[in-house]
Order: C-alpha cells, then structure tokens, then sequence
C-alpha cells in the first residue's frame, strides 16, 4: 500500500527535491523552502501550521496523536561541487548534508498518508504529526526553539531519519541506544601586553601559551575523563600574530568538543574552566574561555528502534536494516528525545558499486531513488506505531 502511494509521486518528490537543492537557505532564512512545503501540503488537502520565523508543523489523520516525524530543512555554509543541472545557485550554500532529501521524503509521507486516510473507511484511525525543523545546521539547534512553541505537546513518541552516504541506497543503519555523540564548541580568547621577541621575560609570551592550550588541553581531558566517554577536542582554527619578531597581545583557539555520552558531556562541562587556567597561567595571559553547549547525543530507545527496523524490513525486506556504529556527529534531534522516547535511523544514499561521499562535503551526490525509500520508510513508520496503539 505505501510502496504504490509513494511511487505514484516519487518523479514529483525528486523534482521537488531538486528544486529544493537547487535553492537552498541557512538555519532560520528557510523561507522559501517553508512557503514551497507549505504549498504542496495545501495542495493534498492537509492543512500546516507555520512555526514562528520558519519551519511548519503538519497533522495527518483523525484521532488520538500517534506519533511525530521529524526532518530538518536548511542547508549549510558550503559550497556546492556537483556537476548536475540542480547545483545549488546560491554561492557558498548547499545542501550538503542531505537535508533536502529529509525534507521532501517527509513531506511525500504526508501526502501518501493523507491519500491512505481519505480513501480508508475510518481513516487512519490516529493523527501523525510532521515537524519541518529549521536550522539543524546551529548550535545548540533549531529543535528547541521549535519544541518551545508546543510541537511535542503530547506527542507519546517521535522519530526521524538523516542520510549516509556509507550506506547502500535500500539499506538502513539502525542501533539501541547512543546513535551519535554530545557536541560542543570551544573558543579560547589569550590577551596580555605584548612586547619584543627579544625579551620575552618582560611580555606574556601569548603564543606560548596558546601553543601549550592547543597541545595540553585535549591530552589532558584524557587523563581526567573516564577514557570510555570518548572525549574529542579537535581543534578547527588557531590564530595570533601578525610579525617574526613581535609578541602579539590577543589570540584565538576555536575548535570541537566531542564525547559519547551525556555523563562524560557533563563533567568535560565541570573540569574545563579550571583545567583551562591551570594551563594558561604560568604564563601571565588573561584567559577568556567561552564554552558554548551545543547537542546530547541521540539516545534511541529499544521500543521505537524495534518498531522502526520493523517497518523498514517490512517495506525494504528482511536484510535492509544493519547495525550502524555511533557517530562522533551531533544531530539536535537528540532534544526531542529528552522529552519524548524515539529513535533516529540512518538512510544509505550510495549507489551499489558507486563512490563514497561524505556529508558536509561540496560534492555529496546522493543516490535519488532514496528520496523514495526515505518516504516509504517515513509513512511504513508512521502505520506501524498506529497500528501498535489499537
């Protein structure tokens, strides 16, 4: 029934999907990526509700609240390489993270859902209700403030899908449990007089000092952190300095805090700002350490990963689902699930046989026969958790 429904629109949903990639917008600026999603609801007969600045919230059905889908609509600061007629036209913006293959795979389950629920005697027999989250892409996450404006609001259980282009497209990676990791962003500012290379006892030698935050501070939270919460600090941009002989008076660390479970996410939190100036100050520099939280990590309950993997085998077969390992990624669906259980599945978009891109990256090119499975996957979902509340 969902397979048939789904591939009655599938040519639409990638031409869709394309025009999305074509014109893709930054966290919060996903106006027209709203307005065009709101159209094609309007257009099967639902009716969406916009959320405050962008994003759109959407029931299918009749009844008691099922459950909540979820998919995330703006695309990222990069620039788009693919070589294809839908290349991004907007320089140093693409969808290089899937987001519009989440989005329109939603929206093809809404409306494979509301052509199930007009044409069924009884309909659906519950409500299903579609989140169109904008800016994933930010930390801490566009998922909160759109939680703020009530779309959990008794919602008993909420799910959702991101691609991998690790993964066969008709392939899903599920697991229990932590899915991907807690992450953070670090930027330490160092400031002090400056001076002369030639007398560096009479300046605080900054560049030392950053040099000794860049190389302890990660070596260090290793030995104070239970190695088995897996703490990362990656640094992403290091910078003081303009002249060979002159001890500049300001510089800069920004880079990635990392860490598997939220426990260990939770005491990086306590120890950092003293570890940070027990480093820093032998050297005299003033220290401004802005730690700046970002996501938990997704942690998928057994129930919901069963009922997914279930739907999946159901709609895909047998030997769709495999075990996926958990990502060192953040992915801000990780707040729905502190206030509802739920479960996130990763959706392979690799052509068999094909190349292995990687997300974030100017030249993902994802299979478009996923945009499909990920409707099918969405909708089978949706009808399996229906059904496990008769």
């Amino acid at each position: 029934m969902i397979s048939s429904r789904i591939a009655d629109i599938e040519a639409e949903l990638i031409e869709f999907r394309r025009d999305i990639h074509a014109h893709p917008e930054l966290s919060f600026q996903e106006f027209a990526t709203t307005d065009k999603i709101v159209a094609r609801l309007e257009a099967a007969g639902l009716t969406p509700q916009r959320l405050e600045g962008t994003g759109l919230v959407c029931e299918v059905g009749s009844g008691p609240l099922a459950l909540a889908l979820r998919a995330d609509i703006d695309a990222l600061p990069v620039d788009d390489l693919i070589d294809e007629e839908f290349r991004s036209t907007v320089p140093g913006v693409a969808h290089a993270c899937g987001h519009d293959v989440h989005l329109t795979a939603l929206m093809g389950a809404g409306i494979a859902l509301q052509r199930i629920h007009t044409s069924t005697p009884g309909g659906l027999g519950a409500r299903v209700r579609l989140i169109f989250q904008p800016a994933e892409e930010v930390t801490p996450g566009g998922a909160l403030r759109v939680i703020a404006q009530g779309v959990l609001d008794d919602v008993p259980e909420v799910y959702a899908l991101h691609c991998d282009p690790n993964v066969d497209v008709g392939k899903v990676g599920s697991r229990i449990g932590a899915i991907t990791a807690a992450g953070d962003t670090l930027i330490i500012r160092l400031s002090g007089h400056g001076g002369h290379t030639s007398r560096p006892h009479l300046t605080e030698d900054l560049v030392y000092a950053l040099a000794k935050l860049a190389t302890d501070l990660p070596s260090t939270l290793g030995r104070l952190i239970d190695p088995r919460h897996a703490i990362s600090l990656v640094w992403g941009e290091i910078g003081s300095g303009h002249a060979a002989n002159v001890v500049p008076s300001e510089g800069i660390l920004r880079g990635t805090l990392r860490c598997l479970d939220v426990a260990g996410w939770n005491q990086v939190a306590e120890v950092l700002p003293g570890l940070v100036e027990r480093i820093a100050g032998p050297y005299g520099v003033e220290v401004d350490l802005e730690h700046r939280r970002g996501v938990p990590p997704v942690v998928n309950t057994e129930e919901q990963v069963t009922l997914i993997e279930s739907a999946v085998r159901g709609e895909l077969g047998e030997n769709a689902v495999q075990l996926t390992p958990q990502s060192m990624g953040g992915e801000d669906f990780a707040w729905y699930l502190t206030h509802c259980p739920g479960a996130l599945v990763r959706v392979g978009t690799r052509t068999p046989g094909g190349t292995t891109y990687d997300i974030h990256q100017g030249d993902l090119l994802v299979d478009e026969s996923s945009v499909g499975v990920a409707a099918r996957i969405y909708a089978a979902t949706a009808l399996k958790a229906i059904d496990a509340r008769r």
